[in-house]
């Protein structure tokens, strides 16, 4: 089975909540909330790593620093076994009648034709009209 992976900052402050005090109870309220809504999404948790990282340090150094990220994985979903069997050339002829059928034109779409004018209005100029000029 194959897996995709993704790796999230750990949180590097706890959250406020209600009845979670000191440092330690809000830190884990705010782990828990990354987790839970990782999980919402599908994710498992894998597991927490700390790693080494360069980073710079004013112009021209650089110091080593420890990052710590959380690592969540789901299983990668197939494409040959979601797409079930391949249908019969009738099948498809069939579903593609019917949905050709069923497909109806929106009325925004319909050409009304050339505007309509009350029968007393007066004719229109045969030629554009411009600003007006003096003669």
């Amino acid at each position: 089975m194959a897996f995709e992976y993704r790796v999230l900052p750990a949180p590097a402050r706890g959250a406020k909540a209600k009845g979670a005090k000191g440092t330690a109870e809000r830190f884990a309220v705010a782990l828990g909330e990354v987790m839970n809504a990782m999980g919402a999404e599908g994710w498992e948790y894998l597991r927490a790593e700390a790693l080494p990282c360069l980073e710079r340090k004013g112009l021209t150094g650089s110091t080593e620093v420890t990052q710590h990220v959380l690592v969540f994985r789901r299983a990668l979903r197939e494409a040959t076994a979601e797409a079930g069997p391949p249908e019969s050339p009738e099948a498809i002829a069939a579903e593609a009648a019917a949905s050709l059928e069923a497909e109806t034109e929106p009325a925004f779409a319909r050409s009304l034709g050339p505007a309509r004018r009350a029968p007393d209005a007066p004719p229109r100029p045969a030629r554009p009209l411009g600003p007006a000029r003096e003669e």
